[in-house]
């Protein structure tokens, strides 16, 4: 798969697309992306024009029409959205842990290896980790992503873990004939 490489001003506003769409579980009107990101609806416009270039972005014609973000959307962003939460596993100290559920992987910073982290959004408790934590997270649904790193922080207002990633696996490819 190869990346799509986004300008910061695009990134925004696909993410802000993909958080009101996640929101509102309908196509999202170009006003609110411009409300939400400062910016004024003509300059959404384009650069949805150039989102939809890159199929990223499908616009919805109509009185309830706007725009969504298409899968590719979610793979540009780093995102992988969890259908079942409890499906990824989690492991703290090496000991997996029942009862917590990942429901959001982002790889934030993946393009700047020395400051490689993933926020692991969780349903659940927090309170048995701690800063310095090793913690292991999947592997994934749908990429079979493992992430292998040490707990720098947590936010507690968005259940989010903060994680240098010491290591991400990935299975191997099998080998083409």
């Amino acid at each position: 798969m190869s990346s799509i490489e986004l300008t910061p001003s695009q990134k925004n506003i696909l993410q802000e697309l993909v958080n009101l769409y996640k929101e509102e579980e309908s196509a999202v009107k170009g006003e609110d992306i411009a409300e939400n990101v400062d910016r004024n609806p003509g300059t959404i416009r384009n650069q949805m024009q150039s989102l939809k270039a890159l199929q990223l972005v499908e616009g919805v014609p109509g009185p309830k029409g706007g725009y969504k973000p298409t899968a590719n959307a979610y793979d540009a962003l780093q995102i992988e959205t969890m259908d079942d939460a409890a499906s990824v596993p989690l492991r703290l100290e090496g000991e997996l842990l029942d009862d917590a559920n990942v429901e959001e992987i982002d790889l934030t910073s993946v393009h700047h290896p020395e400051q490689c982290r993933a926020e692991i959004q969780l349903q659940g408790s927090m309170s048995d980790f701690h800063e310095g934590d090793a913690v292991t997270v999947g592997p994934t649904p749908l990429s079979k992503l493992q992430i292998i790193g040490t707990l720098a922080g947590k936010d507690d207002t968005s259940n989010k873990l903060i994680l240098t990633i010491d290591d991400m696996r990935a299975p191997a490819e099998e080998p083409e004939h």
